[in-house]
């Protein structure tokens, strides 16, 4: 059986699409969701699914080695960052080289980097007059968006949107894509 645990900073709702997509496949669970934010409502979804959760601080995470203990503890196959906001620490990435993923909303390497998430990213699809946008899955490094891309799907922007009408196609494509990327990275694993 392959293990994930899934890190969060806010609602959840890509950890939510993984774990029912996998809820009923016996060669994987989804074995801990991790979240930087006390707050955050993946953890209400967490309960709800009966996946145990770990809320952590940044000294437990870059200093203390709590976050990195509990993956090894928890035989962590796969680290998929669902919305999480701060940068995966040396140790975690050695100790999960190549094992560590990530979605973005839009078509990496353009409107990435620190400071470039949610909102904030269709704002600025839409001010560059882009006529496409879309998701891209990547493998986690020391930079925010830059490791190697793994996989792109795409949308057409059309005269007419607004960052508020981007957002929810490209929603459409993370639930869509994330799960079935995520899978094929576990049978290759095997």
């Amino acid at each position: 059986m392959k293990r994930i645990a899934i890190f969060a900073s806010g609602s959840g709702t890509n950890a939510q699409n993984i774990a029912e997509y996998f809820a009923n496949d016996p060669m994987v669970s989804i074995s801990l969701i991790l979240s930087n934010n006390p707050d955050a409502y993946v953890l209400e979804r967490a309960a709800k699914m009966h996946i145990p959760a770990m809320v952590f601080n940044r000294s437990d995470l870059n200093e203390k080695g709590t976050v990195l203990q509990r993956l090894i503890e928890e035989n962590i196959d796969l680290i998929v960052l669902a919305g999480f906001l701060w940068l995966v620490p040396a140790d975690i990435l050695a100790s999960y080289h190549d094992r560590i993923i990530n979605i973005h909303p839009a078509l990496l390497p353009k409107y990435g980097g620190k400071g470039m998430y949610g909102n904030r990213v269709h704002q600025a699809v839409h001010e560059s007059g882009d006529k496409e946008t879309g998701i891209s899955i990547h493998y986690v490094n020391e930079r925010y968006d830059e490791g190697k891309i793994i996989f792109q799907a795409f949308i057409e922007i059309l005269p007419e949107d607004t960052p508020e009408t981007i957002a929810p196609k490209v929603h459409k494509l993370e639930y869509k894509h994330y799960p079935e990327v995520i899978k094929g990275l576990l049978e290759r694993m095997e």
